[in-house]
């Protein structure tokens, strides 16, 4: 079982692990700790390093299989029971983190001012879309809306992260703003995601500190994905 030590702090970057488990067939190891975001959500896997005493190994890919993450090597992987540093690609990483929480802020303002729930959504490196159950769409709506997440930007928001009970969590209103719950029922322990005063939402990824930390947001592009189906296009600056 690897512990997920990034559901907790998105800001560490290196961290001591030990391999327990090594799948050759895959070219990959199992830690008992991990701070590498597995993707999901929308949010890309990280990339980065393992260290040991003896040699270094490029992380190409993370995939959680049941309790454990696997950490997929470019080459040779290290052996069960060896010690090592991982180190995250902290550039690559931080644009994720920029871009996940704009697309929250997005998502939070659309929710507040228009109750229009979200129906689909992805996300690379400072820039993503987002789709949302609106009948009617046009370029006077959508810069009203990026001006509305950019005054959200400036408001300095933090943002705060918290596990609960699956029954606290589902006592929350609003708490997952997807069309369909994507919850399985075997989850017990809900991760939630706020932005203090504008948005609250189940989530797994990970996020900024605070809003100002995002950046500028300009939407790039929007189109008509059906009758009440609208996608917005993201981008943040530098």
């Amino acid at each position: 079982m690897t512990e997920l030590i990034f559901q907790k702090d998105s800001y560490i970057k290196e961290f001591e692990c030990k391999v327990i488990g090594v799948d050759v067939a895959e070219n990959a190891v199992i830690l008992d700790r991990t701070a590498f975001y597995i993707g999901g959500g929308g949010q890309p896997c990280d990339v980065g390093v393992l260290e040991t005493a003896a040699d270094k190994y490029i992380v190409k890919k993370i995939k959680k299989k049941g309790n454990d993450v696997y950490h997929y090597i470019d080459e040779k992987t290290p052996e069960v029971n060896e010690i090592c540093t991982g180190k995250i690609d902290w550039e690559h990483r931080y644009k994720l983190m920029r871009t996940h929480t704009a697309m929250h802020i997005l998502c939070g303002v659309v929710w507040r001012d228009y109750k229009a729930q979200v129906t689909g959504g992805d996300m690379d490196c400072l820039k993503g879309r987002m789709d949302f159950e609106f009948e009617n769409f046009d370029k006077a709506l959508v810069e009203e809306i990026e001006e509305k997440v950019n005054k959200e930007v400036q408001c300095k928001r933090d943002i705060k992260v918290n596990i609960l009970g699956r029954e606290e969590a589902f006592k929350i209103p609003d708490l997952i703003r997807t069309k369909i719950n994507l919850l399985p029922e075997g989850i017990k322990q809900i991760r939630t995601v706020e932005i203090e005063g504008l948005d609250l939402q189940a989530d797994g990824g990970t996020h900024v500190k605070n809003t100002l930390e995002v950046g500028k947001i300009k939407i790039v592009d929007y189109k008509s994905k059906g009758k009440t189906n609208k996608r917005i296009y993201v981008e943040i600056e530098g």
